[in-house]
C-alpha cells in the first residue's frame, strides 16, 4: 500500500466531522504519522510508509503499530491515550469512525492537551522551572524503576550497531552541511569510547540497566498533563530504539536541556535522577550516550534541510565527548550555611563535562536509604548514628564512582565529624583528583533565617537543630573558612577560583 492510499482516509480526518467541537481540524505531520488535531480530541494515523527501521504499508502493520504505540504509552500517559479507532467504509460508499462496514484503516484515539502544556514551547518561552524538570526527573526514575528489563538489546555490539546505522545516514546529507573529515574524526571517536566502555555496557546490561524504555525522551515529547509532568509518543516501533540503557533513555533529556542553554536545568534532572537511583554505576557511559543521541538530531536535522541546527547538534556532540580533569569538591558547615544553594551555583559554572558535576548531598542521600522521596520528613529513626555511618559512608562511595567515571563531584554535607572529612579527602586522593574542601560560616541568627524560609526542600533541619549544633565541635579544621553571609553565587565564583 502506498501513501496515495490513504489520501481518501487523509481527506475524511481533514474535514473533522468526528470531531463534536467543530472548530476546525490541523494537521501535523511528521516522519511516520499524520496526527489531526481537533478541539479536545487528537486522532494519529500512521503513514504507509516504509524505512529502514519500520514498515507500515499494510493494513495488518498499521494496526499493530496503533497497539503497540497504545500500549507502550500507556505505561506513562495512561490518560492521554484512549484507545484505537476503525476507520470503517460503510454501506454507502462514505468513511466513519468505528462503522459497521470493513475497515480501511485504524489511528489512535488521543486526549488533546494544550500546545504550551508541552515543556518544549515552555522551554522557548523562558517558563520551564527548575522544580517542574525535578519532578519530571522522578517520574522517569520510577518509570524506568518498573520498566520491563531486556538482555536482547544494549550492551556493546547493539550500541555499536545503532551507532553505525546513523554514521550511514550522514552520507545521505548535502555536502554544504558538515564537512566529511569532521564527521570521520567524531565518529572515529565514538568507536573509540565504544571500545573503551564495551564492557561497561556489557556489565549493565547483565545487570538488568537495559529496560523498555521511552526511546524518544526529549522536550517536545513531555506535556504537563493533570498538573504532572508526562512523557508521550514513546518509540513502539523499534525494539531496538526501546529496549536501551536507562542513562541512554536519560540522556536525550539531558542533552535536549543542554542544546537549548538550558545547562543548570540538565544537571538538575542528572542529579535528582541519580539521587532517586543510585545509579553511579553508568556514569562513565554518559558521555558517549550523550553525543550519540546529539549525532541523531544531528542528521535528522539535516535530513530535513536545516543544516544550521545540523551543526549545532553535530558541536554539541563534539564537546559531550571532550573530557576534563575531574575534581571533588567538599562543601561543610553547620545547617542554614547555605551549602546546597552555593552547591548548585558551583555547578553551573562547571560546563564540562556536558550536564554537569555530580552533586553528591547528604539530605537527598539519607532519604533514599530510608526508602522515601527527597522531600519526605524523617522521624528519629532517620537520625540514628547508623544511619548517621551509612548516609556518609554512601557520599563517599558515590563520590569515588562518579569521580572513577570522569565526572567532577561536589559533595554536600555538614562534615562536622574529623574522620567524615578525611574520608571524602581520601575518595578524591585515591581517584588522583583535585580535592577543595570549604567550611561555610554563619552566625546562628543568619542561620535561622534561612531556615526558617526554606520550602520543599530536602533538609530537616528546623531551627531547634541549628540551635544544637552550636555546641558542635568540628575539631582541627584544614579546610578553607568562608564567611557565609556572603551571596551563594559569589562564594560559589571563589570557590570555582580556588579551583583554577
Amino acid at each position: 500500500m502506498s501513501e496515495q492510499s490513504q489520501d481518501e482516509v487523509v481527506r475524511f480526518l481533514s474535514e473533522g466531522g468526528w470531531d463534536e467541537g467543530g472548530a476546525g481540524v490541523e494537521c501535523v505531520r511528521t516522519h511516520i504519522s499524520l496526527v489531526f488535531l481537533g478541539s479536545g480530541r487528537a486522532l494519529k494515523l500512521k503513514r504507509a510508509v516504509r524505512l529502514p527501521y519500520l514498515d507500515f504499508t499494510t493494513l495488518e502493520r498499521r494496526r499493530a503499530a496503533c497497539e503497540s504505540e497504545l500500549a507502550t504509552n500507556r505505561r506513562t500517559a495512561p490518560g492521554i491515550y484512549r484507545g484505537m479507532i476503525a476507520i470503517t467504509r460503510e454501506a454507502g460508499g462514505g468513511l466513519a469512525l468505528n462503522g459497521s462496514g470493513e475497515t480501511v484503516d485504524w489511528v489512535v484515539d488521543m486526549v488533546r492537551f494544550r500546545e504550551e502544556d508541552v515543556l518544549l514551547r515552555m522551554a522557548e518561552r523562558g517558563a520551564l522551572e527548575t522544580t517542574l524538570v525535578e519532578r519530571l526527573a522522578d517520574e522517569v526514575a520510577a518509570f524506568h524503576a518498573g520498566a520491563a528489563r531486556c538482555f536482547a538489546f544494549g550492551g556493546r555490539d547493539s550500541f555499536a550497531h545503532i551507532v553505525a546505522n546513523n554514521r550511514a545516514t550522514f552520507d545521505r546529507l548535502p555536502g554544504d552541511i558538515l564537512d566529511a573529515e569532521r564527521v570521520a574524526a567524531l565518529f572515529a571517536r565514538i568507536e573509540a569510547v565504544i571500545e573503551g566502555r564495551g564492557k561497561l555496557l556489557d556489565e549493565r546490561r547483565r545487570q538488568g540497566f537495559v529496560r523498555h524504555g521511552h526511546g524518544d525522551l526529549h522536550l517536545a515529547n513531555i506535556c504537563v498533563f493533570e498538573g504532572r509532568p508526562t512523557p508521550f509518543d514513546a518509540i513502539e516501533f523499534s525494539l531496538e530504539f526501546a529496549n536501551i540503557d536507562v542513562l541512554y533513555d536519560v540522556a536525550f533529556l539531558l542533552m535536549d536541556l543542554v542544546f537549548r542553554g538550558l545547562e543548570g536545568h540538565a544537571n538538575r534532572v542528572l542529579n535528582r535522577y541519580l539521587d532517586r537511583t543510585g545509579d553511579a554505576f553508568g556514569l562513565a557511559a554518559l558521555p558517549l550516550f550523550l553525543a550519540v543521541r546529539a549525532v541523531v538530531r544531528s542528521h535528522v536535522a539535516g535530513l530535513s534541510g536545516d543544516g544550521a541546527a545540523a551543526r549545532a547538534y553535530f558541536t554539541l556532540a563534539e564537546r559531550c565527548l571532550t573530557a576534563e580533569e575531574p575534581f571533588l569538591v567538599a562543601i561543610g558547615g553547620l545547617s542554614g550555611t547555605g551549602k546546597s544553594s552555593v552547591a548548585r551555583e558551583l555547578a553551573l559554572l562547571a560546563r564540562l563535562p556536558v550536564a554537569g558535576p555530580r552533586i553528591v548531598r547528604s539530605d537527598t542521600i539519607r532519604k533514599r536509604l530510608a526508602g522515601v522521596a527527597p522531600e519526605v520528613r524523617l522521624g528519629p529513626q532517620g537520625y540514628t548514628d547508623d544511619m548517621g555511618r551509612r548516609t556518609y559512608e554512601t557520599i563517599v562511595e558515590e563520590a569515588a564512582a562518579a569521580l572513577r567515571a570522569g565526572r567532577p563531584v561536589i559533595a554536600d554535607a555538614v562534615f562536622a565529624r574529623e574522620e567524615e572529612r578525611a574520608a571524602i579527602e581520601a575518595a578524591a586522593r585515591q581517584a588522583g583528583a583535585p580535592f577543595l574542601g570549604v567550611w561555610l560560616e554563619a552566625p546562628l541568627p543568619v542561620r535561622l533565617e534561612r531556615i526558617g524560609g526554606r520550602t520543599g526542600d530536602a533538609s530537616d533541619a528546623g531551627a531547634a537543630v541549628a540551635r544544637a549544633q552550636e555546641a558542635y565541635d568540628p575539631g582541627p579544621l584544614s579546610w578553607r573558612r568562608v564567611d557565609a553571609r556572603h551571596g551563594c553565587t559569589e562564594i560559589a565564583n571563589l570557590i570555582n577560583k580556588l579551583l583554577h
